[in-house]
């Protein structure tokens, strides 16, 4: 405490002293006891608000992750990234060409650096890594990336050969005799597919978001808040962040921010601030924070940093609350705006939801230049908080769009003729349980969190694309559609909401026996692939015929 000798002397230095003094308290790498700070004369709030749990030391790892990234990493921070997987096949090289068209950045996944620059092009975009080789997938290659079309497939060709670019393959008309070439269905489909998800997963975003703080059935994500108040500034409001084991809204534990406010000596504001996050929180793949809260009816303010320095700009936007109620607030960040002492700064960055650092809760009789917060009022608050979590807005459309086969429940169907069936049915154990496989890697898309879609194309041509074409669900239809069309498919799924966690067969209404060509001269009119993602339902995947009687084909 202040002594009556020493007292103005020591608040002439409190304005610099805390500055450096909480600089040191949430952004040191080393450790700070209590007498260290005191000796300063800070005052006894202060020191009990900052230093009854002094930060712990940074690791030489997370160090490096803060201030040692490369120049290849930084080039690669670029946001809403297409990842291509398989961008050398059939599919996966049309997709490519057809977003490049679209002037959409693209980064193409491959194992062949030289095919892929010859096949792509000198300045494509790549990294070089191998989905069945979870090691070869750096967490640095996926930075900036939104969307994944995956279009890896397990290699099939005949048995007596293929020419070198696989024309027998390719055709898809004339059969073959089949064998797999390389990597078995299983490490590419399945255990390729689970290296993938996990590679990317935090980047494109799971659609039930990510928690960032709070408790949440079995999850919890504890955060380090310590109280920051106008004391600072010679106030005398004062608060805390605890944690009630029994204060949520189903008896659960939650965070409660509480404390007293007043306007004496010039004060009124109180919150609370977390420490710098050793690594900055990348929250990109979603469009905003959603508390979950109780209300006292007050409007209070949410400040989001992106720099590690202690005095600097927070991204800050307001929220009002419902007396006694939970609610849930949603705060997008396109609303957070640059305030600096309480001030807009205009030619500030814009908000990088890739790089948060910290967060901070104010309640505070200002809001900024110059307006008071209409909900002001001085005495004790509480605001309970139950979780923050990052949320992606409505209509959500697929990050993960993957190229699938018809036919992958088939094998396991009940009663179903396979003369009838197309080979890979037929021929499922031969070729190393293909299909099987293929339905295991679908699963664990749709049990991944990631807003999804999955093309189940039939038989796959060398044919130009503009057929009309048959849209279906559960697994049934036989048939024909190019590639090229596949393609287009794919593209269209990731801007559409209604593509967004469906699974669906597709072909042509060409029958397998006539070619389909297209005059150049008078090509077919574009699709518009909603009107057929429209009539998509989710839930449906043909698993749901196992052990039934099947639909006949």
């Amino acid at each position: 405490m202040l002594d009556a000798a020493g007292g103005s002397t020591c608040w002439q230095k409190i304005g610099w002293i805390i500055s450096i003094s909480l600089v040191v308290l949430f952004s040191s790498s080393k450790s700070f006891s209590p007498v260290q700070i005191s000796a300063a004369c800070l005052p006894e709030k202060v020191i009990i608000s900052f230093l009854e749990n002094p930060p712990r030391s940074h690791s030489l790892g997370s160090w490096k992750a803060r201030l040692g990234r490369s120049e290849a990493e930084k080039a690669m921070d670029t946001s809403r990234i297409i990842l291509v997987a398989g961008a050398t096949g059939g599919v996966g090289r049309r997709v490519v060409d057809l977003l490049r068209k679209k002037g959409l950045p693209v980064r193409v996944l491959v194992r062949n650096e030289e095919k892929a620059r010859r096949m792509l092009g000198p300045d494509v975009d790549l990294i070089v890594g191998d989905i069945t080789k979870a090691s070869t997938l750096i967490p640095e290659y996926f930075k900036g990336v939104r969307m994944v079309v995956n279009a890896v497939s397990v290699i099939v060709g005949p048995k007596e050969g293929d020419t070198p670019d696989r024309a027998k393959y390719s055709q898809g008309i004339k059969f073959f005799e089949p064998e797999i070439k390389g990597d078995s269905p299983e490490m590419v489909e399945f255990i390729g597919m689970k290296n993938l998800i996990n590679a990317v997963k935090e980047n494109v975003g799971l659609r039930s978001g990510k928690l960032v703080f709070g408790f949440e059935g079995t999850s919890s994500r504890e955060l380090p808040w310590g109280a920051l108040d106008d004391v600072v500034m010679g106030g005398v409001s004062e608060s805390t962040f605890q944690i009630d084991p029994n204060g949520g809204e189903n008896g659960g534990p939650t965070g409660i921010f509480r404390g007293v406010v007043s306007t004496a000596n010039n004060g009124g504001f109180t919150s609370i601030r977390t420490r710098n996050f050793s690594i900055a929180e990348d929250l990109s793949a979603y469009d905003g924070l959603e508390l979950r809260i109780k209300g006292d009816g007050r409007r209070y303010k949410l400040i989001v940093r992106t720099s590690r320095d202690w005095d600097t700009v927070g991204y800050t936007t307001g929220f009002d609350t419902v007396k006694d109620q939970w609610q849930s607030v949603r705060l997008p960040f396109s609303s957070l705006r640059p305030i600096f002492r309480a001030r807009t700064i205009p030619d500030a960055p814009p908000f990088n939801p890739s790089e948060i650092i910290s967060l901070q809760l104010m309640f505070s009789k200002f809001e900024y230049d110059g307006k008071l917060n209409p909900t002001f009022v001085e005495g004790q608050f509480q605001l309970p908080i139950s979780t923050i979590r990052a949320y992606m807005k409505e209509p959500i459309t697929p990050r993960f769009v993957h190229v699938s086969s018809a036919g992958v429940t088939r094998p396991d169907r009940p009663g179903l003729d396979l003369s009838k069936q197309p080979p890979a049915v037929r021929l499922n154990r031969e070729l190393g349980f293909i299909l099987t496989y293929k339905l295991k890697g679908e699963d664990l898309i749709r049990e991944s969190g990631i807003p999804y879609t999955i093309v189940r194309p039939c038989a796959l041509t060398e044919e130009p694309a503009g057929a009309d074409l048959i849209f279906d669900q559960g697994d049934n239809i036989t048939g024909k559609i190019s590639r090229e069309e596949v393609a287009r498919i794919c593209v269209a799924a990731i801007e559409s909401p209604y593509a967004c966690d469906k699974t669906f067969e597709v072909k042509s209404v060409i029958p397998f026996s006539e070619p389909y060509t297209v005059d150049p001269e008078n090509p077919p009119p574009e699709k518009d692939y909603n009107l057929y993602f429209q009539t998509l339902k989710e839930g449906i995947t043909g698993k749901e015929s196992l052990g039934q009687t099947p639909v006949p084909v």
